[in-house]
């Protein structure tokens, strides 16, 4: 049997991979990357904007339905920052994002963070919004060698242990980006 192909508007094999071990064997899961392309500019001043600006980018190159995702990482006490600015938030890779951080947060007390998750599905016609938040708090050191991003830095709430302290299969249980899949597979399935 065929499964159906689910473009992601991405380029980011790590967001890839984590997508298609939540999805299983339901969809599978192509990138922009597998057409040849490259992301479109972030320009959006929300999650929202920008999950619709890379869904319809990969909708007008490939003409299939896509989903534009954008997550960020939301800090309390910094007055929701990074945000959307997330992955460009230090100018450098991950690492930078990461130290930048944790510099912003020494000393402070509240350390309150969520991660969002909003995915956008575009047809052609219509722009279809799904959302999944995972709340948690920013440690003092980096704790972990999995994940990727800020994952070594974020404890879910209810938990003692970094996203990056997690088996991927224990992440992908609990994650934002989990979160919105399973919003956007329970309104596939009452349209379908």
């Amino acid at each position: 049997m065929n499964r159906p192909v689910l473009l992601f508007a991405t380029t980011n094999p790590h967001k890839a991979m984590e997508i298609q071990d939540i999805l299983g064997t339901c969809f599978v899961v192509r990138t922009l990357l597998d057409y040849g392309l490259g992301g479109p500019e972030e320009t959006g001043a929300t999650l929202e904007e920008n999950a619709e600006i890379k869904a319809r980018y990969a909708y007008e190159r490939t003409g299939l339905p896509s989903v534009g995702e954008d997550t960020g990482l939301f800090v309390r006490a910094l007055n929701w920052a990074p945000g959307i600015y997330s992955a460009r938030f230090s100018g450098g890779g991950d690492r930078d994002n990461r130290e930048k951080l944790l510099y912003l947060m020494r000393g402070e007390r509240d350390r309150y963070a969520e991660f969002r998750t909003v995915l956008a599905l575009y047809d052609g016609r219509d722009v279809r919004v799904f959302r999944g938040v995972l709340s948690g708090r920013i440690t003092t050191v980096e704790r972990g060698e999995g994940g990727f991003g800020y994952d070594p830095l974020f404890v879910p709430e209810g938990y003692d242990r970094t996203l990056a302290e997690m088996s991927p299969q224990e992440k992908n249980a609990i994650s934002h980006r989990r979160r919105a899949l399973m919003s956007f597979l329970k309104w596939l399935v009452r349209e379908i």
